[in-house]
């Protein structure tokens, strides 16, 4: 669907050049220019048609190039090139990569002329200059951003893709996935390494992220074949998957046994010293890291580091003073809202006492048994479903991935640990999935799984990438580009979206949505707080109670993320504020013209954008409808 039409600029020329000509000029002379104004606005449509599919050609053939660094991202998306390697993680690798995307934007400004692009060319030009630049104002900082940490640490990260993301259909498969270990371990050392010269430098994550990454890698090197008791993870994913294939008639039990051989190898004698020698290491360096968490700007040239985290996770230019004032006002409306909703449900006492009632009372907590999981698990089905039936009445653009709901694997599974979402691949072979932590019960209160199903699935983000995923007629790099802001910005808005849609008709599962999103309004005020103001890890959390119905557990494992990852969490509220803009603006210029299901379209048509470019494309499809 192409919402930027191309003829705009043109028609609007030929409009202005028609008004110009004088009472005098004879009516087949007005023919004429007429007819001469028509052929001059097919020359520019053609031009604009045939200099952009060049462009779209040119930028399939970089986007290629850029993928063959990365094994990793091509096993990603489905394709099994490279399928027995490993990303080289060293810094000499990423600066290679870095000085190729360089030389990549001069050949595109050398080669094209944006001005004869279409509208949707325009967008592709500006969106791989734009990921340069970003990755520009990053280099500096290459050592800042924190490696192993208790979140999405490398040390969980890499085993996790081995596990859940290398298909093995075939004997071949399987021996890749045995060489993979390898170069896990390799990448492991790489990365222990760049480590290493950050902490030289100073840079050292909180001491709690730290024991996570201790945590999370012995228990990948905890059991059998490292030593007595259960299978480890990869030792079990190995024998699963041969013995799939034995199963499957795919090899025979000779094959069987030396593929299970080579795995036992492969572990020993590469996985284990590469992750024993990173545990102990930390065990070392932990002691050199603050007692009491501290926040980026204590780093060195910290302040700096983190305004670049908030240009580049928000994608626009607020300061961390702005972005901790947008954050109290959302916090003072938010507050406003739950009082309605505690008056609703009849309570009496302070909004205070009603999150505490919330908080602690068992009616909206899952007993911490199997049971309760799967009944967890299950009604997070059952929401998704539900809202599912109702989505074509909002949306043109439909994803065609499943979409499935999984606890998270146990290795790095954490007590009150976010819910989250990963990728299906483009062709629809893996689904998409919500993880869901699950360890602890008593983190997560049914009063918020409602509006979580919705953010992490539809209309959220398995929607909005699954449809990324899925387009066509755009460069295959826009269908996997991400943005912070705009990825979690959409799932903030789906959530707001979802209630319109008829979603939380249980008054709590309302509290609990406006919950969320006192959550991110939160965010705003904690992040800045703790990384620009000099806030400690208490002071956070008591705001975050202060504020919410959240759980103490959830609330510590949340404030520990932002501390983890500097700015990420800014990105979520100002993307849902943006498009909440952007459609009220729309709304009120289009009048009776406005339609929801092409505002929709027109937001998630050209994938993942950051918000200079969504305001340009949300105000040409205004302009397209008004001229309708």
């Amino acid at each position: 669907m192409k919402l930027n039409n191309p003829l705009i600029p043109s028609l609007l020329a030929v409009a202005i050049l028609a008004g110009c000509q004088g009472d005098k000029s004879a009516q087949s002379g007005a023919n004429v220019d007429k007819s001469q104004g028509a052929v001059a606005e097919e020359s520019v449509a053609v031009d604009a048609v045939a200099e952009t599919k060049r462009l779209t050609e040119w930028l399939d053939e970089r986007y290629e190039e850029q993928l063959q660094f990365s094994p990793i991202q091509l096993s990603y998306l489905g394709r099994k090139e490279q399928y027995d390697q490993i990303d080289d993680m060293s810094e000499a690798a990423e600066a290679r990569q870095l000085a190729w995307l360089e030389k990549s934007v001069a050949e595109l400004k050398k080669n094209f002329d944006y001005e004869k692009l279409s509208g949707e060319g325009k967008t592709s030009y500006d969106i791989w200059v734009y990921q340069f630049e970003q990755s520009k104002a990053a280099e500096p900082f290459k050592r800042h951003g924190y490696i192993f940490e208790q979140m999405g640490g490398a040390q969980s990260q890499l085993p996790n893709f081995l596990l859940n993301f290398h298909k093995v259909e075939t004997a071949e498969d399987m021996q890749a996935y045995i060489t993979r270990i390898g170069g896990i371990s390799r990448a492991i050392s790489q990365l222990h390494e760049r480590a290493e010269l950050a902490s030289n430098e100073g840079i050292r994550p909180p001491r709690f992220a730290y024991e996570g990454a201790i945590e999370q890698s012995s228990k990948l090197i905890a059991g059998a074949p490292f030593s007595d008791g259960d299978d480890a993870p990869l030792w079990a994913g190995a024998k699963g998957k041969i013995t799939d294939l034995l199963e499957a008639g795919s090899i025979d039990q000779k094959q069987a046994d030396k593929l299970t051989a080579d795995a036992r190898k492969a572990l020993e004698s590469e996985f284990l010293p590469a992750y024993a020698n990173l545990i102990t290491w930390l065990e070392k360096d932990v002691e050199k890291a603050s007692a009491e968490p501290q926040g980026a700007s204590s780093l060195p040239n910290g302040m700096a580091y983190y305004n670049q985290r908030l240009a580049n996770t928000t994608t626009t230019s607020l300061t961390a003073d702005e972005i901790h004032n947008i954050g109290l006002k959302e916090v003072a409306r938010i507050r406003g809202e739950m009082e309605t909703i505690k008056e609703r449900v009849g309570y009496e006492n302070s909004l205070q006492d009603f999150f505490k009632f919330i908080r602690e009372d068992g009616q909206f907590y899952y007993p911490n048994s199997d049971k309760g999981r799967q009944g967890y698990l299950d009604d997070s089905t059952a929401f998704l479903d539900n809202i599912s039936k109702k989505l074509p009445e909002y949306f043109g653009l439909l994803p065609k991935a499943e979409l499935v709901v999984k606890r998270v694997e146990s290795f790095r599974e954490q007590d009150g640990g976010a819910q989250h979402y990963y990728p299906g691949t483009p062709d629809g072979s893996r689904p998409g999935i919500y993880y869901a932590h699950l360890s602890d019960m008593s983190a997560y209160s049914t009063t918020d799984m409602e509006t979580v199903a919705y953010h992490e699935g539809n209309p959220g983000h398995h929607m909005q990438i699954s449809i990324a995923q899925e387009l066509e007629g755009i460069p295959q790099f826009r269908t996997q580009a991400h943005f912070t802001v705009y990825a979690e910005g959409w799932a903030l808005y789906s959530e707001k979206l979802a209630m319109e849609m008829g979603a939380f008709e249980d008054p709590y599962n309302l509290f609990g949505h406006l919950t969320a999103e006192m959550w991110r309004a939160i965010r705003l005020v904690v992040d800045t707080g703790m990384h620009a103001k000099g806030w400690s890890e208490e002071q956070a959390v008591e705001y975050f109670l202060e504020n919410s119905a959240i759980p103490e557990t959830a609330v510590r494992s949340e404030v520990r993320r932002y501390l983890a990852w500097p700015g990420q969490a800014t990105a979520y509220k100002i993307g849902m504020l943006k498009i909440q803009e952007l459609r009220q603006q729309a709304e009120e210029q289009l009048g009776d013209k406005f339609d929801i299901r092409s505002f929709h379209d027109t937001v998630l048509g050209g994938g993942a954008l950051p918000v200079p470019v969504l305001e340009s494309r949300v105000a040409s499809w205004v302009e397209s409808v008004k001229q309708s």
